[in-house]
């Protein structure tokens, strides 16, 4: 068995979407915009399981919708969402079957993950001794300001700040103490990496595409939807020059 088990947070209310029924069901380029995050998953060579985190009322809706439609061969298991995200993905990581040791965990909302960069994180969380957890991203390219309002009382150099996205990928029982040492003390953090973070943990990040974009607001739809749709045009003309190769 592979040791690695992604699980897929899809239990956002899409309050910033403005959509009363959320966004993981939009479609984007003829599939729910959660399906292509499962997808990526389901093509990983180091995934063998897949939690997928959502509301209760709407597991089987997730599950006729999408998945079931799409003959994923990696088995997936529901787990239900709470109040907040870190609560949401305390859940998925507490329903992880037993005999696995990492877990990577993603945004069903960040549709653009490729199998390829989940494996190229794996691999490098793997080879790296003394680490508990990678989180893909990328260097800042922008100058940041540091405000009081609106006013800006410090520009630091950006050489040491990152955009961090997901996967996040950890040692599972790392995670789960994390998680455990958060709720007791009542710690919030903005991702999973800082619960591991503020227990010492030592995370690196990996690189991964800056297109690797979240979905937040309804404008998000169309560059994601752009980029998913010149993917499958790509891969249809290597199709027909007889160049075989899986879509991302």
């Amino acid at each position: 068995m592979s040791s690695v088990c992604a699980v897929v947070v899809a239990g956002g209310c899409g309050a910033r979407f403005g959509n009363p029924g959320g966004k993981q069901l939009v479609n984007v380029a003829g599939k729910p915009l959660m399906t292509w995050s499962i997808r990526a998953f389901d093509r990983s060579a180091f995934v063998s399981h897949i939690v997928v985190v959502c509301p209760a009322e709407k597991m089987d809706e997730m599950r006729r919708q999408a998945i079931d439609p799409y003959n994923f061969a990696t088995p997936i298991t529901f787990a239900e969402a709470g109040k907040t995200r870190q609560d949401s993905t305390r859940s998925g990581v507490e329903a992880v079957p037993a005999g696995y040791e990492y877990v990577a965990i993603h945004d069903a909302a960040r549709p653009l993950i490729t199998a390829e960069v989940i494996d190229r994180a794996i691999c490098s969380l793997r080879c790296e001794s003394g680490v508990d957890g990678v989180v893909c991203g990328q260097a800042a390219i922008d100058t940041l300001k540091v405000v009081d309002g609106n006013r800006i009382v410090e520009t630091p150099p950006r050489s040491r700040y990152w955009a961090a996205q997901t996967p996040q990928i950890f040692a599972l029982e790392t995670m789960r103490r994390a998680h455990a040492a958060a709720l007791a003390d009542g710690f919030v953090g903005t991702d999973d990496s800082s619960l591991v973070e503020r227990m010492g943990g030592r995370v690196l990040c990996v690189d991964s595409p800056r297109d690797n974009l979240k979905v937040t607001v309804p404008e998000d739809l169309r560059p994601v939807t752009a980029i998913l749709l010149g993917r499958m045009s790509d891969a249809d003309a290597m199709q027909n020059t007889g160049i075989l190769t899986p879509l991302p």
